[in-house]
C-alpha cells in the first residue's frame, strides 16, 4: 500500500524537486574537472531543498517544521550563489542562468510563504 505524505502534496515540494532535474542536467554540461567540486556542491544543494521539506513536514510542530524550511532556503540561496560564479566562468549561458534565477526565484518566495504560514501558526 502506498502511503501518500503531506509534503507530497505541497506545490514547493514538486517545484524544488523539478529544479532538482534541471540541477543535473544543466550539470552534465559542466567541465569534467569541476566533477568532484563545484558540480558536486551544487548537486548536494539543490538536493537539499527537497529533502529539507520532506524532513520537515513530517515533524510535529510547526516551529520545528519552520526550522526546515529555513534549511531549505539557504541550500537554495547556496544554489543561487553556485549558479552565478558557474555563469562568471561561463560553464553556462545568460539563457540558462536566467531561466535558473527565475525558477530559484519562484521557490525563495514559495518557501518564504511557507515559512510565513508556519510562523503564523506557531504563534496561535
Amino acid at each position: 500500500m502506498k502511503v501518500a505524505w503531506a509534503y507530497k502534496r505541497l506545490k514547493v515540494y514538486e517545484e524544488s524537486k523539478s529544479l532538482v532535474l534541471d540541477v543535473y542536467k544543466l550539470l552534465k554540461t559542466f567541465p569534467k574537472e569541476e566533477n568532484y567540486a563545484l558540480c558536486d556542491q551544487m548537486r548536494r544543494a539543490a538536493v537539499s531543498v527537497p529533502s529539507n521539506i520532506a524532513e520537515g513536514m513530517c515533524r510535529i510542530s510547526d516551529k520545528e517544521k519552520m526550522r526546515f524550511v529555513e534549511f531549505s532556503f539557504g541550500s537554495l540561496m547556496e544554489l543561487d550563489c553556485q549558479f552565478e560564479i558557474a555563469k562568471e566562468l561561463s560553464y553556462i549561458s545568460e539563457s540558462e542562468y536566467i531561466e535558473i534565477e527565475r525558477k530559484i526565484s519562484a521557490l525563495a518566495k514559495m518557501l518564504s510563504g511557507l515559512r510565513k504560514t508556519l510562523l503564523n501558526n506557531s504563534q496561535q
